[in-house]
């Protein structure tokens, strides 16, 4: 395989999520360029516009306009978040303060993911919440005036983190939160600074509101989704020869982890033009191929690259010796069970694999894969095995690429462009 060109990469998933929601409390016209037009950033869109919020059409390339409205409104049926656990978790925290009922929920993935751990604390803050017979959707919220909180969260979650501070937001309330174990992204924490807010981050790992800020009318370029850079990073790492150039990728310290983890591999990514736009760090990625080595990844690392720990794997299979992945138990509850889909997949195609509890293990070889992958809808499976079957001799069929569209619309043809046609 030879990788070759440049390619811009879909906007910032997370930052599009947050843009939009921080426009419908703007109470004006707000300008979002840049913004991803996957299926999860879709679903975004159409509960806002259900809560009386004008939102244009989301198509690459093209302006977004989001005009809110003075308060949301009650929807006149539930609010249909598809796959995406963001949409859902993000507009819990957004809706607890506002004074009226409404009903989320989605697919048959998403209505499995737990949501107690970001309902339970919106009630401790005065939201009333009926929840399902499950930990998952659908989950019907009542807002109304609500309550400062102080919760440590059960797991370091950027949708926990940022519901509970959105919610302080909309409540006017402080909010102080802990995570356990390592930063998750903190887009929502960059945004509030823009905004004004006073937004504190202590060493033990504490996170303070203040709700002294006012989110006002705005324009905002997204930058490229470094979650989905990462796949054609990895074609470019295991290709045979070639460079690749990916300009303007979000490279936010607190979603890097895959970068470090990969150059501890051996693998070759420069940085190049570095600038900051809205808060956020932003760069050119350059790759060049790479032999990997194994590795061990700890378990604070994983809140900064718990998205890319599939594309990980799939590096893994292809490095000298065994690397191991520890603490990565939250892969259990994603769009699938992406740690047993990780191994088992791995496994189908000559890769030695294993997981148990919350550990991962993956030994390295060298042997072209072959195999067929099943994806249970998961994106980010789907993506990483089909990189996997780029490199040379390899014969892998995944058998539903088209969920790539959740996250990464036009993946195939992007993967085509830098990789060539064939395989």
């Amino acid at each position: 395989m030879i990788v070759r060109g440049t390619i811009t990469v879909p906007g910032d998933k997370s930052i599009t999520h947050r843009a939009l929601l921080f426009a419908a409390l703007s109470r004006g016209s707000c300008l979002i360029s840049g913004a991803l037009t996957s299926l999860d950033a879709r679903s975004t869109a159409a509960v806002l516009r259900r809560l009386g919020v004008g939102v244009g059409a989301l198509r690459r390339g093209a302006r977004v306009r989001v005009v809110a409205p003075e308060a949301l409104s009650a929807p006149d049926g539930p609010l249909d978040c598809g796959n995406s656990g963001t949409t859902a978790r993000l507009g819990l925290g957004v809706l607890a303060g506002h004074p009226f009922r409404s009903t989320l929920t989605g697919d048959r993935s998403l209505r499995r993911r737990p949501m107690r751990r970001v309902t339970e604390p919106l009630v401790l803050m005065g939201a009333g919440v009926e929840p399902s017979e499950r930990d998952g959707l659908p989950v019907t919220i009542t807002g109304g005036r609500l309550r400062p909180l102080r919760w440590e969260l059960p797991v370091s979650s950027a949708q926990l983190k940022g519901a509970l501070l959105l919610a302080g937001v909309v409540g006017r309330v402080p909010v102080r939160v802990r995570e356990p174990a390592g930063r998750s992204r903190d887009h929502t924490e960059r945004l509030l600074r823009w905004f004004g807010y006073g937004v504190t981050e202590s060493d033990d790992g504490w996170i303070g509101l203040e709700p002294d800020g006012e989110v006002v009318p705005f324009s905002m370029a997204v930058p490229g989704d470094i979650s989905s850079a990462a796949f054609l990073v990895a074609a470019g790492t295991l290709a045979d020869e070639g460079e690749l150039r990916l300009p303007g990728v979000g490279v936010n310290p607190t979603r890097t982890g895959f970068l470090d983890v990969l150059r501890r591999m051996g693998g070759q990514v420069d940085l190049e033009n570095p600038r900051i736009a809205q808060g956020e760090p932003v760069a050119d990625l350059v790759v060049r191929p790479a032999p990997l080595q194994a590795t061990q990844v700890s378990g604070p690392e994983i809140p900064g690259l718990i998205d890319e720990v599939p594309v990980l794997a799939v590096l893994a299979s292809r490095a000298q010796g065994t690397t191991v992945f520890h603490e990565v138990g939250e892969l259990r509850v994603k769009e699938s069970d992406r740690l047993r889909l990780l191994a088992e997949n791995l496994r189908a195609v000559g890769v030695e694999a294993d997981a148990a509890d919350s550990t991962l293990w993956v030994t390295g070889d060298d042997r072209p894969p072959r195999g067929r992958i099943v994806t249970e809808g998961d994106h980010r499976i789907a993506m990483a095995f089909e990189v996997l079957g780029r490199v040379r001799g390899a014969a892998v069929a995944v058998d539903d690429l088209g969920c790539a569209e959740v996250s990464f619309p036009g993946f195939p043809a992007a993967l085509r462009a830098v990789t060539g046609a064939g395989r």
